[in-house]
């Protein structure tokens, strides 16, 4: 296999979301309680699917930015308990459908649910844990989460669509894609962060701070995602390297190297994508073509930046525990390994 890029963190910082994860500990035992109550069903198949993705693992990243950010601003009611996990339920909705829309095998080191109960019963239980995440909104009875978490669900479904027409299209260009990503991904990172300030009751220019926090950790967030694809670790990914290439997906890297190679490395890039015609090694090669035009350094690049701007939304609140946390979840999505 060609050299893979190595992403590393900075000389002398582990990136880490301990601090995230010690101060939200208490509230996310409750977010899980929540969580497994609101899976039960008298269809028995539905808390089995759920369960299998639910119990697989993950980071729940979404839900305590929610809750750092109510925390954050003293909020000290329960209801954002409620809201995080009216967001883990979405994004568990969204993984869910993502599988069937790509044909994905694998999901968090797992057989993907669609493998296990096929591509009707994965969509519908996702369907079934979007009206559940509904439900508790409306029991939070506040109309403005309910506006930004809802508004965000139909962002979220039109980012899908976006990416299902532009699928295999290695004409898209990188503002087309930041556009997708921007709906698929960051759109529940920004919402989740915003829903802490509207529920701690903050002033409208807070919401605003914390939504531009979410979207730009959000985008970093997959931009690194793009690059592990090709650079990362497989034990750790929890999937195989090279699974978006396989895919064919068009995401960053793929569109650096595409846009900066010579018509026969295009024409590579054309067969093994557009054409879906891959052949034993076109993985080698495609890391190579990307190593050569920077691709993948430079798609980091792209998720520093974005990481840059999300620490610079937090910058007007004060110092504390929270913010401190909420900034270091910045560093460890850009510089993790997994």
């Amino acid at each position: 296999m060609g050299d893979v890029v190595s992403i590393k963190a900075r000389a002398g910082h582990e990136p880490s979301l301990a601090q995230l994860l010690a101060l939200t500990a208490a509230d996310m035992e409750k977010v899980n309680e929540i969580i497994l109550s609101h899976a039960v069903s008298d269809v028995k198949l539905i808390p089995e699917l759920a369960g299998h993705l639910i119990n697989s693992g993950g980071k729940r990243l979404r839900p305590m930015l929610t809750l750092a950010a109510a925390k954050m601003f003293g909020y000290p009611g329960g209801h954002h308990v409620t809201l995080a996990a009216s967001v883990e339920f979405m994004h568990t909705a969204t993984l869910l459908h993502d599988d069937v829309v790509d044909d994905s095998e694998m999901r968090r080191g797992s057989k993907a649910a669609r493998l296990l109960w096929g591509n009707e019963a994965s969509v519908l239980v996702g369907d079934f844990l979007l009206g559940q995440a509904f439900r508790m909104m409306v029991d939070v009875g506040s109309l403005d989460a309910l506006r930004v978490l809802s508004n965000a669900a139909a962002v979220i479904a039109e980012g899908e669509v976006w990416q299902l027409a532009a699928s295999k299209n290695t004409n898209t260009t990188e503002d087309e894609y930041l556009a997708v990503i921007n709906a698929k991904t960051a759109a529940l990172f920004s919402a989740a962060a915003e829903v802490g300030a509207i529920i701690a009751g903050r002033p409208h220019g807070e919401w605003t701070a914390m939504r531009s926090y979410g979207k730009n950790l959000g985008l970093a967030f997959q931009l690194v995602d793009d690059a592990l694809d090709y650079a990362g670790d497989a034990n750790n990914l929890g999937k195989s390297v090279g699974d978006d290439f396989r895919e064919g997906k068009i995401t960053l890297p793929v569109v650096l190297a595409y846009r900066r190679g010579n018509e026969k490395e295009r024409a590579f890039w054309e067969r093994v994508l557009r054409e879906a015609k891959q052949e034993a090694g076109d993985l080698d090669h495609a890391l190579v073509l990307m190593k050569s035009h920077n691709a993948i350094d430079d798609t980091i690049k792209r998720a520093r930046h974005y990481g840059a701007i999300a620490r610079d939304a937090l910058a007007i609140f004060p110092a504390s525990d929270h913010r401190l946390a909420l900034s270091e979840a910045i560093d460890f999505c850009i510089n993790r390994v997994h």
